[in-house]
């Protein structure tokens, strides 16, 4: 089975104001996450602040990641970066760690055609025997993936999967049914965006790409094991407990709020990179009152 399947879990990646990385922190929470059940850990993805660190950071997180694991859950690290050089080596890096698949996203400051960014991605999957997945995330890198050229990426050797952005409320299901029908289908389809992972899940996606994983994957696997089995009315009930921390995520960010949740359960203490700021005193009781609803519904089957 691909690696790009059920819950992708992606931690926070502890750090200094210095921008180097918190080994000991890094290991705590994948191992957290490995021993939690979660399918694949999505580490130095959007939620791991990797455009913030730098390479020898984000080598020093998978090798903390590898040695937590230990091969026990795959482990999918975020390569992106500006130059193709740089996410080449950050390609060979994660590979030389042993990492099991890649994530990349386009990232840019010029805006790219969507010819550079087939060629980007064909010069990142040209140096790695690793699966590769497409990171579509428009919200971030401005750049949307044009049907075409998701169909030409689908041919490329080692690109196995994509993951998906959130869509306005019942537009998902029918883009998955198109995306199966042309030649992306041979690809394992994903997508992020937690509060719109119950209506991917129901609707067949391959993977859901969680923030809500990195710190509360119990409930976040119990979610997408319902859904598999086509219970629907859990996969409502569990969508419905989690309402407050979809609305803290999408009115800060669920960056922000992970951090917030990552220290509120006691995981570890951290804060995000600057110039991103943590959540004031005020919503940080919120996320502690959204995590108490999550609790409210199975707290030990949560927080173990």
């Amino acid at each position: 089975m691909s690696i790009f399947h059920g819950l992708s879990a992606f931690p926070i990646t502890p750090a200094n104001e210095h921008g180097a990385v918190d080994a000991e922190g890094v290991m705590r929470l994948t191992d957290h996450l490995s021993i939690n059940g979660v399918d694949s850990i999505g580490l130095l993805g959007s939620t791991g602040t990797y455009a913030y660190l730098s390479r020898v950071e984000r080598r020093r997180a998978v090798r903390a990641a590898v040695k937590a694991v230990g091969g026990k859950t795959p482990l999918i690290v975020g390569i992106g970066a500006l130059r193709t050089d740089d996410a080449q080596n950050l390609a060979r890096d994660a590979a030389a760690e042993g990492a099991d698949g890649l994530l990349m996203a386009p990232v840019s400051y010029t805006p790219l055609t969507q010819d550079e960014v087939y060629q980007h991605y064909v010069a990142v999957a040209g140096v790695t025997s690793l699966p590769l997945c497409i990171y579509n995330n428009p919200s971030t890198t401005r750049f949307s993936f044009g049907r075409e050229l998701l169909e030409r990426l689908s041919d490329v050797p080692n690109i196995a999967a994509i993951k998906m952005p959130p869509l306005p409320e019942g537009a998902l299901a029918q883009e998955l049914t198109a995306l199966r029908g042309s030649p992306i289908g041979k690809l394992n389809i994903g997508y992020s965006g937690d509060w719109i992972a119950a209506e991917a899940l129901l609707a067949g996606c391959d993977a859901w790409f969680s923030v809500l994983g990195g710190f509360l994957p119990k409930l976040a696997k119990a979610l997408v094991t319902a859904a598999y089995a086509g219970d629907v009315h859990a996969v409502n009930h569990y969508q419905q407990t989690l309402q407050p921390m979809w609305l803290l995520f999408r009115e800060f960010g669920s960056l922000r709020v992970a951090y917030a949740a990552t220290n509120a359960m006691g995981l570890l203490t951290a804060r995000p990179p600057l110039p991103i700021q943590p959540l004031d005193s005020h919503n940080q009781n919120r996320v502690v009152e959204a995590l108490q609803a999550c609790l409210g519904h199975d707290g030990a089957m949560i927080m173990s």
